[in-house]
């Protein structure tokens, strides 16, 4: 679908001089998502990757957890006055069985681009239950050095084709505990990026994540650690500031919460023991709140 970016005329100032041209916006349209044909949310996305946003979003909410008990996504024909299609509601089956989760005016769903799943009618709606363990517990430990995590904001960086050509965009990457890229989402909301992840990985059959590195290119919130945990992600890192939330998290479930990721800075805020530390003086660095902690909020 070419509706990732849009063409927008813009009056250009630079030192005084006054010009007009087009100019490449990232493109912002909600897409609602259904659950055995009943309005479950809607989220301000880019467009793109719907299905597996819609599959990430419910493997998030504890709805789905293995490929099997999802039996279609499809979009939904006669979303106009005229029978059309807006590309803009999809339609979630789950296999039979598999047990529908109450839907209710207070269960409903209402996300942006800003605030994510800041809709819930309480804090604890938010807390599901996670199907996997993210602790140590859940396999082969994972270890990560702090010079490999140093380097994914840069690696990250490279992979964003449209934040290049609209600088509004976004990302989310998975990435080995060695380095190594495994896949890269854009979207004008940073938790849809993450639910785009998490729904190829669910599609692929690779649930849970349990030798993954999420790294987000903005800042960690609860909503974020949160689908981290879900997906079996035991590694969350972000280039800016976590949430008092995401911390709390964090500390609970096990996860290893990472903030401030920028150059050879970092603070980590749980989970410290996976990562690897060339010495006494970085891990007073890294697990620090000093300097790193006062960049303040991202945009």
């Amino acid at each position: 679908m070419g509706r990732v970016t849009e063409r927008r005329r813009v009056v250009r100032v630079r030192n005084g001089a006054v010009s007009t041209r087009p100019d490449t916006l990232v493109a912002e349209e909600p897409l609602e998502i259904r659950l055995n044909g009943k309005p479950l949310a809607i989220t301000m996305r880019t467009p793109g990757d719907d299905f597996a946003l819609a599959a990430g979003f419910l493997v998030s909410e504890g709805v789905l957890a293995r490929p099997e008990e999802l039996a279609t996504i499809v979009y939904c024909a006669g979303a106009t006055a005229d029978g059309g299609n807006t590309y803009n509601v999809v339609d979630v089956r789950l296999a039979p069985g598999v047990p529908l989760p109450d839907i209710t005016l207070e269960r409903n769903v209402y996300t942006t681009s800003s605030c994510g799943l800041c809709g819930k009618a309480s804090l604890d709606a938010v807390r599901t239950t996670a199907r996997w363990p993210v602790g140590d517990d859940a396999g082969a430990p994972v270890r990560v050095s702090a010079g490999t995590l140093a380097a994914l904001p840069d690696r990250l960086r490279a992979a964003q084709r449209v934040f290049d050509r609209t600088g509004g965009l976004h990302a989310a990457a998975l990435f080995t505990p060695d380095g190594e890229l495994l896949d890269v989402t854009e979207d004008v909301g940073r938790h849809n990026a993450v639910d785009k992840l998490v729904g190829r990985a669910f599609r692929a059959g690779l649930l849970p994540l349990h030798q993954a590195v999420l790294l987000v290119s903005g800042r960690a919130s609860f909503e974020l650690a949160q689908k981290a945990v879900m997906a079996g992600i035991p590694v969350l890192a972000a280039v800016s500031a976590p949430s008092s939330l995401a911390v709390d998290l964090a500390v609970e479930t096990g996860l290893s919460l990472v903030g401030f990721l920028r150059g050879s800075s970092m603070n980590v805020y749980a989970g410290e023991h996976r990562l690897v530390l060339d010495d006494d003086e970085e891990h007073r660095a890294v697990a620090g709140t000093g300097a790193e902690g006062a960049a303040g909020p991202d945009a």
